[in-house]
């Protein structure tokens, strides 16, 4: 062999143990990879139950409903579509009615979303890329910033 042939079976070596290295790394980190969906496209994707998946959009007007024991009902939607979610737990102290949520867990055979996790938005102008961009998407987004600021000379 040349040292041509020889650098170039090494650089091809070096190239498949690196690809052999992510594919491994990819398939370990299958199972904790976890996708945004609106409620638009869990009905629309008809996702099986069991998948883990994260849901955003707004906590519908009326739907909160308390349980016993930290138990939870409520709905979220993105204006078009509804997803009833389920939840077991302590909810976020700025959870409440229209506001922007993000809930992790899996759709159970019934169609019902059962949360394990809920995170509400923390402040007036935080809200996650993905539901900003479905809402927007939906025509239910409202832009407060625009509002926020009075034309100069002008008094509020």
């Amino acid at each position: 062999m040349t040292r041509k042939q020889r650098r170039l079976a090494l650089i091809g070596s070096a190239l498949g143990v690196l690809a052999l290295a992510v594919a491994l790394v990819l398939v370990a980190l299958k199972d904790s990879i976890v996708f945004f969906n609106s409620p638009t496209d869990v009905v629309e994707k008809q996702i099986k139950p069991g998948t883990r998946i994260r849901i955003g959009g707004l906590v519908k007007e009326g739907s909160i409903q308390r349980g016993e024991s930290l138990a939870v009902r409520f709905d979220v939607t993105d204006g078009k579509s509804t997803v009833a979610v389920a939840y077991q737990g302590l909810l976020p102290d700025l959870f409440r009615e229209g506001q922007g949520v993000v809930a992790e867990g899996a759709l159970d055979t019934a169609g019902t979303f059962r949360a394990d996790s809920v995170l509400a938005k923390h402040d007036e102008t935080y809200m996650p890329k993905e539901v900003a961009d479905a809402l927007k998407k939906q025509g239910h987004w409202k832009d407060d910033k625009k509002a926020a600021v009075a034309p100069a000379g002008t008094r509020q």
